[in-house]
């Protein structure tokens, strides 16, 4: 049997050994979903999901401590923070099902001429079929409900393939499901390697992908799905922000701080790219600076660290090699810059690296954030939309005008007005454009992207 080591990011202690499923195991999963979905007799009811979802929001809340811990261990983010995303796996639970209550089709207009006299018209809604989550390793609970509770409540049957590297919060996540009454069909996890995942994703025995992860697999994946298929990507997003002169330096400095250093930098919607007029770039640059070095990197099970390690070794030595190679281009540390150990990397703070570093034009995804000065904001504007990005961005500013002005004029689906670009909750839509993605998560828009809208016309003489 073909399994893997999850290993601790962190020390690389051994946490599991996990089987990996083959493309037989794919195929047999298919087969299982195809068969709920096609017999509608086999579909479970509406109050029967919204019974086994609030059944797993009860098992989940009395076992936050032992989520937390999974989370932490396997994904290297902080203690402190994977009780939160644990939290907020939970109210993603709890929003579906309050969404269930709403989620519903309309009246269309009939009558208005003749050829349509006589009908009466509604749409309602269907789940879409079978659907297939490939999963990313930066939020392994959160990610897995995002992925798997909007199709379970809209009666769509889901297999989750998650990260290798982070199998473990998912793996459980459907257990929990199954102990809430779920008839096991309706969910599936399974652990493979790049071949199998690609025959999930591609098989035309699935009606929607969603998928988060690297932007080159993504887009080759949304290439290669069968025709028909309905495809969700979620993929990174180089976040600028812009700060103005008049901006509040007391809530700027430990907004960006958190946006740009949350999980050691390895969040979509990270901040990477602050734009500072030039009357306060120095001052932004010292005291974000001075908040940096303060950070507690390390162990992440340790309640007190707020930078835990970069997901494998290799994504620390690429992290390296991007920070020299921007330093040698000319930009000047304002802290960290060095490797720590194998798996940790310090707060790093660059000042004006060159536009076509790599730290300026692709997503970091670690403690690196880039601070460039500018004299116009029409120029930190062109700066900020010159990449093929778009997805979250912020701006700083008590002026309405100009906030209002960056609103417009950011290439970017969501625009952070005195917060940082790492911003979300769970209700809000929360997707890429351009090369960052395609659709929109969150998690009643991920209902509504894994469901479909029948449509009944009635003809009638009494009408």
């Amino acid at each position: 049997m073909d399994s893997i080591t999850v290993r601790s990011p962190f020390d690389g202690r051994e946490l599991a050994q996990i089987k990996v499923s083959d493309i037989a195991d794919v195929d047999k999963a298919l087969d299982l979903a195809r068969d709920v979905y096609e017999n509608q007799d086999k579909w479970l009811a509406k109050y029967e999901r919204v019974a086994i979802l609030e059944k797993t929001v009860q098992i989940m809340s009395s076992r936050i401590e032992e989520l937390t811990l999974i989370a932490a261990s396997e994904g290297g983010k902080p203690y402190i923070d994977s009780k939160v995303e644990v939290e907020r796996a939970i109210n993603g639970v709890k929003l579906a099902i309050e969404h269930m209550g709403v989620f519903e089709g309309k009246e269309i207009a009939m009558g208005h001429t003749k050829s349509s006299a006589n009908r009466i018209a509604y749409t309602m809604k269907e789940p879409i079929g079978v659907v297939a989550a490939i999963s990313a390793f930066n939020h392994p609970l959160n990610l897995a409900v995002h992925q798997t509770v909007p199709a379970i409540a809209v009666g769509s049957p889901v297999i989750i393939k998650p990260s290798e590297t982070t199998p473990m919060s998912a793996i459980n996540f459907v257990e929990i499901l199954y102990e809430a009454g779920l008839p096991r069909p309706w969910c599936q996890v399974l652990v493979c390697h790049r071949e199998a995942a690609q025959y999930l994703a591609t098989s035309p025995k699935i009606d929607y992908l969603t998928f988060i992860g690297s932007s080159a697999v993504g887009w080759y994946l949304n290439s290669q799905v069968a025709p028909g298929t309905r495809v969700g990507l979620e993929h990174g997003g180089v976040a600028p922000v812009i700060v103005e002169p008049d901006a509040n330096m007391q809530e700027l400095i430990p907004a960006l701080a958190k946006g740009g250093f949350y999980h050691a930098g390895q969040v979509c919607v990270s901040v990477q790219r602050i734009y500072a007029h030039e009357s306060v770039c120095d001052e932004v640059g010292q005291k974000l600076a001075e908040a940096a070095k303060k950070l507690i990197v390390g162990d992440p099970l340790d309640p007190k660290t707020e930078i835990g390690p970069l997901i494998t070794h290799k994504e620390v030595d690429r992290v390296e090699s991007w920070v020299n190679e921007a330093v040698e281009g000319g930009a000047k540390v304002l802290c960290g810059g060095k490797r720590i150990s194998e798996s940790c990397f310090e707060a790093t703070i660059l000042l004006n690296p060159a536009p076509d570093a790599k730290v300026s034009q692709a997503e970091v995804f670690g403690p690196v954030v880039c601070i460039y000065s500018y004299s116009d904001i029409h120029e930190a504007f062109k700066s900020a939309n010159s990449l093929a990005f778009s997805f979250q961005a912020a701006v700083f500013t008590k002026n309405i005008d100009t906030a209002l002005l960056a609103v417009k004029r950011l290439n970017a689906t969501a625009v952070m007005v005195n917060d940082h670009t790492a911003f979300r909750v769970d209700w809000m839509p929360f997707g890429g454009a351009k090369a960052s993605g395609l659709g929109m998560g969150g998690i009643p828009y991920s209902m509504h992207e894994m469901s479909q809208e029948k449509l009944m016309v009635i003809k009638s003489s009494v009408l």
